[in-house]
Formats: C-alpha cells, sequence, structure tokens
C-alpha cells in the first residue's frame, strides 16, 4: 500500500506540470503560500545571513518533512545564486504525526519555517539577487498535489544592521529548530525491536516523547514507540524494519527537538515495575553480601585497616577493657556507614544518576580527604604524634569506645572499592530491590566484614588466643605503621590519576600541611599544655581547603596494557560484527582488586601471548572517575561496579561474566577454546 501510493505520487510529480506564481520575496502556489526572507538586507561582506522559508499550508492541506514516513515527498530546493555565495541545507522544525489508513506521514498541517545559511563572500559587492525553485508535495487525507514556487528576494552589501522586530522574528523561528545532542546516543536492533538510548536530565519533565528517524526504513513508521526512563537517559522503544548501521533523527521532547546520531551498543530492555518483592531473592542476596564483607577482610584494600583491628582488639583483651563493647562500637561504625552509603546511592539513582559502589571514590576531593586521613594514621602509628580523643567525641560514641567505632568507619569506608565473591550479584540485587530490600543488603555487607571482631568480642575463647598487651606493641604499632603509608601512596597515585599532576601537587602539599598542623599539636600535649589541639585547627582548615580546589583533570585517551583498545559499545559491535572473539574487562584506578588481577594477571606475559594468539580482542573500560556510559553499561549486566570481567565468544549474544578474582590459567584456556 505504502509503495503503491508511493509510486503514484511520483508519477504525478512527474506528470503534472503547474504555473507557479513568482514574486518579489513570495510565491502562492495552488495550496501553499511561502516566502523567503533574510535577516538582515545589509549584510557585510564575509558574513553569513540567516534565510527563513516560510510556508503555509491552506486549511485540511499538509506539507512533508524531511523525511515523509510511510508515504509522501520531501521538497527539492534549487538555488540560484551570484558567484561565491553558497547556502547550506536548509533545518526544519519539529514536524508533526499524522496516521492515514495506517500510514504514518510526517508532516506540517500550518505555518512551518525551515532556516537556512547564506555564506558571503569577502569580495562581495552591491546587490545580490538570490533565487530559489522549490518542488514538493501537498496533500490532504486523500488527494496530493505537486507543486512547484519560485521565490526571489535581494540583499545589499552594507553593515549588517538588522532591524530589531526582525531579529526577534527570527529568535522564535530558531528556537523551534531542534536543538543538537551533546552526548552520545547508542541503539540496538534485534529480533525485530530497535532500542533507542538518547542520554536527558535526570529529574527533567518528559511527557510527550517520540522519534523523528531521518534514517530511512530503520523503523516502522506506523508501529507506536514505548518509551520509559533508564537513570539519565531516555529509551525509545519500537519495531525494527532493518539493522542499520547508524541511526539519525529527530527527538520530540514535549513539542522541542534534539538531533540524534546514535551507533550501534547495548540497549537493554526496561526493567518492568516489580508489583511484589522478591523476598527469596532478597534473602539470598543478603547472604551472599554477609559472605562477600566476610572475605572482604582479606582483600588488599581493606589489610591496612586490619592493623587498627589488631591493636583495637589486643587493647580490648586486657582486663580493664571491654570487649564486647569495643566488638559493638566497631561493628555499629561499619555497618552504619555502609547503610549511609548504600542509602545514598539508592538515593541518587532514584534521582536518575547513573552511580554504582563506590561512587564516592570518583570524586578526587574524597580521595584527597583519605589521604589526609590515612596520612594522619600512618604517622600516627609510626609515633610522630599522640592526640587524646576529645572528651566530648568519647560521651557520644559508647561511653569511650569512639575509636572503635570510628575504625569501624573508616574500615567499611575505605574498603566500598573492592569487590570479592559473592558480592557482585548481591550489590547488583540491591540496586533492583525495593529501596528497604536494597538497604538490608548493603546492612548484611557491613556485618559480613564487622563479624570477625563481633565474635571475637563476645567469644572469650577466641580471646585467649590473642596475645596479652606488652612491650611488643609499641614495636608493632611501628610495624603497622608501613601498609598505611603504603595506602596513602597509592591514594596519591589515584589522586594524580583523576586530577593530574597539579591536583596531586594541592593534595600533597595540603597532607603536609595537615601533618605538621597534628604534630604540633602532639608535642604541645606532650608538655602537658591545655587545648593543645587549638594551633593545629588553622592548617587543618588550610588543608580542607585545598581539597575545596581540587577538580577532576579532563578526561583523556584510556593507557591500556598490550593490545588492548578503550571500550566503547560501537567498537565491542565492531568486532563482534567481525566474527571476533572479544575480552572486556572494566577497572578503576582505586579499585585495588582491579589492579591486582591487571598487574597480576591480565598483563602477565602468558596471558597476554595466549590472548595474541588465539587472536582475541581486548577491550578496557576505565570508570575511575564514573563514566554515567560505561556506568549503564555495567548495571546492565546485573553489576553495581568493577571490577567486571566479560568474555564474548563468536556466535553467541549473551557474554560470560568471569569471576572477580582471575587467575592465569582461566584466560589462557578461554583464549586457547576461543
Amino acid at each position: 500500500m505504502a509503495q503503491l501510493r508511493f509510486a503514484l505520487m511520483s508519477l504525478l510529480l512527474l506528470l503534472v506540470t503547474g504555473m507557479p506564481a513568482i514574486a518579489q520575496g513570495f510565491a502562492k502556489g495552488p495550496h501553499v503560500r511561502s516566502e523567503l526572507v533574510a535577516e538582515t538586507a545589509s549584510p557585510r561582506a564575509g558574513s553569513d545571513v540567516t534565510l527563513a522559508l516560510v510556508s503555509t499550508p491552506d486549511p485540511k492541506w499538509h506539507a512533508y518533512w524531511q523525511n515523509p514516513g510511510d508515504a509522501g515527498l520531501p521538497a527539492e530546493a534549487h538555488w540560484t545564486l551570484p558567484a561565491g555565495l553558497r547556502a547550506d541545507d536548509f533545518r526544519y522544525p519539529v514536524p508533526q504525526r499524522l496516521l492515514v489508513a495506517g500510514l504514518m506521514n510526517y508532516v506540517y498541517e500550518g505555518t512551518f519555517v525551515r532556516l537556512t545559511t547564506l555564506h558571503v563572500p569577502s569580495d562581495a559587492k552591491g546587490t545580490l539577487p538570490i533565487k530559489l525553485k522549490l518542488d514538493y508535495l501537498v496533500c490532504t487525507d486523500t488527494l496530493c498535489v505537486p507543486e512547484k514556487a519560485e521565490l526571489e528576494t535581494r540583499v545589499t552589501i552594507g553593515d549588517g544592521t538588522i532591524d530589531p522586530a526582525t531579529r526577534m522574528k527570527f529568535d522564535g523561528w530558531r528556537a523551534k529548530l531542534p536543538k543538537p545532542l551533546s552526548t552520545p546516543a547508542s541503539f540496538q536492533a534485534e529480533g525485530g525491536t530497535l532500542r533507542l538510548a538518547v542520554p536527558y536530565p535526570a529529574g527533567a519533565a518528559a511527557k510527550d516523547v517520540y522519534f523523528y528517524p531521518l534514517t530511512a526504513n530503520a523503523l516502522d513508521y506506523a508501529a507506536p514507540q514505548r518509551v520509559a526512563r533508564d537513570g539519565d537517559r531516555l529509551v525509545i522503544e519500537t519495531k525494527a524494519r532493518t539493522a542499520p548501521t547508524a541511526l539519525e533523527g529527530v527527538l520530540a521532547i514535549d513539542g522541542q527537538g534534539l538531533t540524534v546520531t546514535a551507533k550501534p551498543g547495548t540497549v537493554p530492555a526496561p526493567k518492568p515495575a516489580s508489583t511484589a518483592t522478591p523476598w527469596l531473592a532478597a534473602i539470598g542476596a543478603f547472604f551472599a553480601a554477609v559472605l562477600g564483607g566476610l572475605i572482604l577482610n582479606v582483600m588488599p584494600c581493606v589489610f591496612p585497616i586490619l592493623s587498627l583491628k589488631a591493636l583495637s582488639l589486643a587493647k580490648a583483651n586486657h582486663d580493664a577493657g571491654n570487649p564486647r563493647a569495643e566488638a559493638l562500637a566497631y561493628t555499629a561504625g561499619v555497618v552504619l556507614v555502609c547503610l549511609a552509603l548504600g542509602g545514598l546511592l539508592l538515593g541518587l539513582r532514584a534521582a536518575g544518576a547513573t552511580v554504582g559502589w563506590a561512587f564516592q571514590l570518583q570524586d578526587p576531593r574524597v580521595i584527597l580527604v583519605l589521604l589526609l586521613l590515612v596520612a594522619a594514621i600512618a604517622f600516627n602509628l609510626a609515633g610522630l604524634f599522640e592526640i587524646g580523643t576529645p572528651a566530648f567525641v568519647n560521651r557520644a560514641a559508647s561511653k569511650g569506645h569512639g575509636g572503635a567505632f570510628a575504625t569501624g568507619a573508616l574500615a567499611a569506608f575505605i574498603a566500598t572499592p573492592c569487590t570479592g565473591p559473592f558480592m557482585a550479584s548481591a550489590l547488583g540485587a540491591a540496586l533492583v530491590l525495593p529501596w528497604f530490600a536494597g538497604l538490608a543488603i548493603f546492612g548484611g555487607l557491613g556485618l559480613g566484614i564487622a563479624l570477625p571482631f563481633l565474635l571475637l568480642g563476645f567469644v572469650p575463647a577466641f580471646r585467649r588466643a590473642l596475645p596479652r598487651p606488652g612491650a611488643w606493641m609499641a614495636t608493632m604499632r611501628h610495624i603497622l605503621s608501613i601498609p598505611m603509608f603504603l595506602t596513602a601512596l597509592a591514594l596519591a597515585w589515584v589522586l594524580g590519576k583523576q586530577a593530574g599532576v597539579d591536583g596531586m601537587t594541592i593534595g600533597l602539599g595540603a597532607t603536609l600541611l595537615a601533618m605538621l598542623g597534628l604534630w604540633w599539636a602532639g608535642a604541645r600535649q606532650a608538655k602537658g599544655r591545655p587545648r593543645a589541639w587549638l594551633p593545629a585547627v588553622p592548617l587543618l582548615l588550610v588543608a580542607l581547603v585545598g581539597a575545596a580546589l581540587v577538580h577532576p583533570a579532563p578526561a583523556g585517551p584510556v593507557a591500556a596494557a598490550g593490545n588492548a583498545e578503550p571500550f566503547s559499545e560501537a567498537r565491542l559491535a565492531e568486532l563482534r560484527a567481525q566474527g571476533k572473539p572479544v575480552f572486556a574487562y572494566f577497572t578503576a584506578d582505586w579499585c585495588l582488586t582491579c589492579k591486582v588481577n591487571e598487574k597480576g594477571v591480565i598483563e602477565t606475559a602468558a596471558v597476554e601471548q595466549a590472548l595474541a594468539d588465539g587472536k582475541v580482542a581486548v577491550l578496557v573500560g576505565d570508570w575511575t572517575n564514573g563514566d554515567a556510559a560505561l556506568g549503564r553499561f555495567i548495571e546492565a549486566h546485573n553489576r553495581a561496579g568493577v571490577p567486571l570481567y566479560l568474555w564474548y565468544r563468536p556466535g553467541k549474544d549473551a557474554p560470560e561474566v568471569l569471576p572477580q578474582v582471575l587467575t592465569q590459567d582461566l584466560l589462557t584456556g578461554l583464549a586457547k577454546a576461543k
């Protein structure tokens, strides 16, 4: 039907000729009045002039957009210009939809204005005639007629003056043109369904949404379009007609248009809202989070905090201590921080932000604050200064156990970059379950981290296995300062990766000032001076001001080892279309688990050689600064953060999700099997 109607219209256009009306500036065809208007009648030589083509179809008639849809023809413009002048293609406002006999038409039923830019050469002089011949189709619901219009206007080279009323009119017309989309869009066409994902600010209203395609025959024009929110983007799902290599069009949102150029990628179907709480899944995820938190105690990024735990327990095991209260205070610190971070994460996601677990470490200012804190702990253990906890803090923190509470809070905060076995699926579930079930999972993670301390505090047999406090503790403090210094060094390196050399210099300077202030306060305290910590306050404030000055450095190319390439969904689709096996891994500079896997497995000579021999393409996605596109891709694989390791086999749609603790045998075996 659509093809028949299109052929008939084309034949009419070839056979029927009309006598066009010619006039200065406007032409009245049988059913459309058109006018050519210049924004200024006296442009400067070498300048650009905006021309407007104002068209008004008669009542009950309509003209067509660039892509007319299932039926109709686009207008054709033919310019006659003086030598040196050049006109761009017309820019169209957002069209309307007209469904006739099951055919979708993209039309204009009232006055519409197309704009173009006329480029005037620098040597232009005198009066310049501008002529336009327009061939177009105009229709009613039952009849179509091809028409012609010949329009002419003139401009005279002058001072470029624009009449205020004319400028206001052109500004109104420009406001109706689609705006360019500043961030890339992606689409996925498979199984007869096309999904388009377009970044759109979270929280912004988007009621009337429709995608007008410019790419011909990419989708079924008459098919309904379903629109859903997915964080900070809109997902449009409709029936695909073909599987294009690129997709262009205009996304209309409440009457305003966005020009969209999308590349192939992974666009998961929007998840339907759950009407019932999957209690079984929530309970399983809770226990998985507890087990994951327990294992997290031996992960590399948490090991430095073990020094604080050991010293705290050794002191609590003394007769004068209260190990149960110590364990409860520590557990409270861990669980409350996990709940706070989890609640903030769920709140940000509910507001539309694309964030994942350890999101706070994607901000270099947070890294700098952690650097100050860890450096202070390291120098304290090394014996540079001793500062007692202020009395009001002890009173507020479980009758003097503020140190254990603070230690637990610090352990949970620094543990967030690590995800061990059992944690990945649990944290992924926390993002899709109802908020109270999600918070329970984050609480289970904190309980798992604190479980060893909790058992030591409440089981006397475990405590008796610990050595009694003695002179050895002073030496142990100095030894245990080493991993804390190494942690501070790692944080300084991460700060440099996130904020550049300037940011790292500010961070090291702030750390120096803060340590100087703490040493000064410790020295005064050793001499018995009252309020010994007061002189340290100005230096600490200066250090915190320095933290506020640190900002993320501009994103640069991802440094990938070996033959690895930076990850993009378009590149992944290209490699898979070529039938190549692909190993894609997602990492961050603050994720120590990621770095252990990379240096100990991925970047080893044996694995790199096996990947090369198997002709495996390697893609690496850097999530250090919280790239939103990567965040959405990671979430689509039911993960809340990094590391994520995916293996794509040729001919298979879904990737194999690898464990978060890699081995050389695993990757070399996959490379050989492809």
